[in-house]
């Protein structure tokens, strides 16, 4: 992870810009969600002429809300930011978010991690089809790897927000690009951090 993050993306910065697409959907989630929480879903919702999705259940409303933050594209970094906020509406449900109208602060940054999460999971699991990044031939070996991967990139994650020490239900339009990616580069940063330490112990 630590040669991945430094060598084959060029460094935090250089992996952060890569997640172009993913930056701009957790931005449109982001603002979404704290619109909602200052305003009302309803009229968050009718200001993406999305209205009548009012008053649907909690999954409905984010799968409702996938065309407009991400639309279907042909690029792979489309894919992957489409791909990951479709994972991220499957877990709604397990993380405990089923009412999108009573939505907390801890709530919108718990749909942001699970989104940023898995959209990073997705970038190195696309490099490791791309062969940038080798994998062991034994199957179960691979099995480990990839749910020990997934755990390191989502402590990596809520480490980088938990630093950031924002409330981002609370942020305005102008800091919500900012913030996503500073989360993302220290993200970056704190997985090839958690890297070297790992390969040290």
């Amino acid at each position: 992870m630590s040669q991945y993050v430094s060598r084959s993306s060029g460094g935090a910065g250089s992996a952060a810009r890569r997640m172009g697409s993913s930056r701009s959907t957790a931005s449109g989630i982001v603002s979404f969600l704290g619109n909602a929480r200052a305003n009302g879903v309803r009229e968050a919702l009718r200001s993406l002429n999305l209205e009548s999705l009012a008053g649907r259940p909690v999954e409905e409303v984010f799968a409702g809300l996938a065309d407009y933050i991400c639309p279907d594209g042909g690029s792979i970094d489309e894919g992957i930011a489409r791909d990951a906020f479709i994972e991220t509406i499957a877990d709604l449900a397990d993380a405990g978010i089923t009412d999108i109208d009573g939505l907390t602060s801890e709530q919108i940054q718990t749909v942001f991690e699970l989104y940023a999460s898995h959209t990073i999971e997705a970038r190195i699991c696309n490099d490791i089809g791309a062969r940038v990044v080798t994998m062991p031939s034994d199957a179960r070996t691979v099995e480990r790897i990839e749910a020990q991967l997934s755990e390191f990139i989502q402590r990596g994650v809520t480490d980088a927000v938990n630093a950031a020490a924002v409330d981002i239900g609370a942020l305005s339009q102008d800091q919500v690009s900012g913030f996503v990616d500073s989360v993302y580069e220290a993200a970056f940063e704190m997985l090839e951090a958690l890297g070297e330490s790992e390969a040290q112990a």
